[in-house]
């Protein structure tokens, strides 16, 4: 891996939300969608943008309305079908008609949703900490699941991840050495959560969540159909998602290929980026 070119951090126009974006590697090479997770934004693949450095693909990483530097207007609806719908346009704007997915986190429901939808556009799938199966689902990750807006106390239990110890407990949780991690990823998150109407939205996503779990046998469906190559990557340690959860792709997905790291949480690649990167080169370059 060499030196990664410039990333071009860009905008785009999608059923009026102003969609920002970053972009690295060569416009005609082929495309690897790369689709976050919460509290995050597109920032969290710059060091694997860097990674990958001048390898032959065209890396695409959005920001969903609610999150980063993206724009939504005012009255705009946060649910998943919603954030689907944006990504979806966004790539038709970009005219992405064949890409390969990179899912984490909330990525995974907006990028299967998307899959769901455009099955004929999808390579390969890359699958990190993003959970499609019951098994894969913590005790916690159940009980947020099943909060209801209308029960007292919900709404500020929710509102407590916002903050910097729950943004802390989703990147420290389950890591072995926590001084690989960057303070840099969450107090950019702790930044673009503070932003007017972020902290609604957000709430907004968390209660809409359960329709998550209801698509579950749908996208199993499709990935039993699909047979796409599959890369599984997943922190063991991962308070929310375990590592069940990544085993269970093989179940649909017979020869998906799967690594758990031991010693990682929710997100493995700010610790072990260096074991990370080289499979999803090897992966990506097998793709058609």
């Amino acid at each position: 891996m060499t030196t990664a070119p410039a990333h071009h951090h860009r905008t785009v126009d999608v059923a009026g939300v102003r969609v920002a974006y970053r972009e690295s590697g060569p416009a005609d090479a082929p495309v690897l969608l790369l689709l976050h997770g919460f509290p995050t934004s597109s920032h969290q693949f710059t060091r694997l943008m860097d990674a990958l450095g001048d390898a032959p693909f065209r890396l695409i990483a959005p920001d969903y309305p609610g999150f980063g530097r993206t724009a939504a207007p005012r009255g705009f609806t946060y649910t998943f079908d919603r954030l689907a719908d944006i990504v979806e346009g966004f790539t038709e704007a970009l005219g992405l008609d064949r890409f390969a997915l990179y899912v984490f986190d909330f990525g995974a429901p907006v990028g299967l949703r998307l899959a769901e939808r455009h099955p004929e556009r999808v390579t390969g799938l890359i699958v990190q900490n993003g959970n499609a199966y019951e098994e894969g689902l913590s005790d916690a990750a159940r009980e947020f699941a099943g909060l209801r807006r209308e029960v007292p106390g919900n709404e500020e239990r929710v509102r407590g991840l916002f903050t910097e110890e729950g943004t802390r407990f989703q990147y420290e949780t389950g890591v072995d050495d926590t001084s690989l991690l960057s303070p840099d990823a969450w107090t950019l998150d702790l930044h673009y959560l503070g932003l007017p109407g972020r902290a609604d939205a957000q709430a907004d996503l968390a209660f809409d969540y359960a329709s998550n779990l209801e698509r579950y046998p749908v996208w199993q469906a499709w990935l039993r159909s699909a047979r796409l190559p599959l890369l599984v990557l997943w922190g063991a340690g991962d308070p929310f998602f375990t590592p069940a959860g990544a085993k269970a792709y093989q179940r649909d997905v017979p020869d998906a290929e799967v690594h758990v790291f031991e010693g990682a949480g929710h997100f493995a690649l700010e610790t072990h980026l260096p074991e990370i990167a080289p499979l999803i080169e090897t992966f990506l370059a097998r793709l058609p």
